[in-house]
């Protein structure tokens, strides 16, 4: 069984759906609407539902997403954009490619997470916005991050490329999706993300109508009339074989995140039964004011033993992966242009130590106890 066990079972989860999948492929095919075609729209305002309302402009990709953003808000050069050091290079890529400055910030090591505390250190006359990135599955605390963006006249970008789903609940008790309660959501659709195409593809949320024509018309070219361009922008759609992919698995969204949350509970008994005193790994924290959609199941292991666990489960035939091995502030093309608003310490700590397992919405209990026996046979004989 150990050779069949996939990070993302992709194929598994398609065969399930097969049927819608392949009938909404075949309308796009048979109508030759193969750009902005009708399901575009048709899965925007799906989305634009399903996320609670706000405007919902699709893209080509994730990191578009987060450009288009950054255009849409007229930040200057020189502007400085508050960013997690321990992240994918997208969500601080972007800041630079604008002639932006990134300002790197830790992490809290439990969470994975930018907290306000980080973001308060990174605080300077030429801060203009923050990033907060939902990693892994799970939201930032965003409530008090909000306050002090407010406070600041900050803007706040979400980056919700691996946490679409889940959701944040307020002191008052309301309760809002991730992407949807700063100025500007972002999210990707990248195959092995929550909601996945067969492709590529993103989308930008926003609740303010002004802004949502601007990302738009940037997004087209800078038009809102057929060759009329009234800002430089740039192309990037969604296209409708894509769009009729996602339309299909938005509906299967939340029983998607529901199969990784009973995936992860099940790694984290198991796990912690055998380690409840954190000697060799410590399991994922949730937070409370969240929901957790277990984008990404993952470990800080303990005593400089990351590297040499992950070799052990390729040799039995389980894949596993470091999300990320290097971070930011320790990147080349990041050296020359980001400034550092502390020691980074946790970041760093994150990056030498995560290890992510097999999770997916095809998960099966004999899976997942071969690979959690595996782990302990390696603790067990070492």
């Amino acid at each position: 069984m150990a050779n069949k066990i996939q990070m993302v079972d992709l194929k598994g989860q398609y065969l399930k759906i097969k049927d819608e999948v392949d009938a909404g492929i075949q309308n796009v095919i048979d109508n030759t609407a193969f750009i902005n075609g009708p399901i575009v729209k048709e899965f925007a305002e799906h989305l634009s539902q399903y996320m609670g309302g706000c405007f919902v402009t699709p893209c080509a990709n994730g990191t578009d997403a987060l450009q288009i953003a950054l255009m849409a808000l007229e930040l200057k050069p020189g502007d400085e954009v508050i960013v997690p050091a321990f992240t994918y290079v997208a969500s601080a890529e972007v800041i630079g490619l604008l002639g932006l400055t990134p300002v790197m910030v830790d992490v809290d090591y439990e969470t994975f997470n930018v907290t306000v505390e980080n973001i308060k250190k990174a605080l300077s006359p030429k801060t203009k916005a923050v990033i907060p990135v939902h990693l892994f599955g799970q939201s930032c605390d965003m409530e008090p991050i909000l306050a002090f963006a407010k406070e600041h006249n900050l803007f706040v970008i979400e980056d919700n490329a691996q946490a679409i789903g889940a959701e944040y609940t307020f002191s008052d008790g309301h309760k809002a999706k991730t992407g949807t309660m700063g100025t500007i959501g972002c999210t990707s659709f990248f195959p092995s993300k929550n909601l996945g195409c067969y492709g590529d593809g993103g989308a930008i949320f926003t609740k303010d109508e002004k802004l949502a024509e601007r990302i738009h018309m940037i997004a087209n070219h800078g038009q809102r009339v057929k060759y009329h361009h009234s800002v430089i922008g740039c192309n990037s759609r969604l296209d409708s074989i894509q769009a009729a992919i996602l339309d299909v698995k938005l509906k299967h969204l939340d029983e998607y995140g529901k199969a990784r949350y009973e995936a992860a509970s099940y790694y984290t008994a198991k796990l912690k039964e055998f380690d409840p005193k954190e000697k060799f790994f410590i399991t994922p924290k949730e937070l409370e004011k969240s929901t957790h959609v277990y984008h990404q199941y993952t470990l800080k292991i303990k005593n400089n033993k990351r590297d040499e666990l992950k070799n052990y489960l390729a040799e039995q035939g389980i894949p596993s992966m470091i999300y990320y091995p290097l971070p930011l502030q320790e990147q080349e093309a990041f050296k020359p242009i980001t400034r550092a608003a502390e020691s980074l310490e946790k970041s760093r700590d994150c990056a030498y130590s995560v290890l992510s397992l097999p999770i997916h919405t095809e998960m099966t209990i004999d899976v997942q106890d071969t690979v959690i026996q595996t782990i302990l046979h390696y603790y067990k004989r070492s």
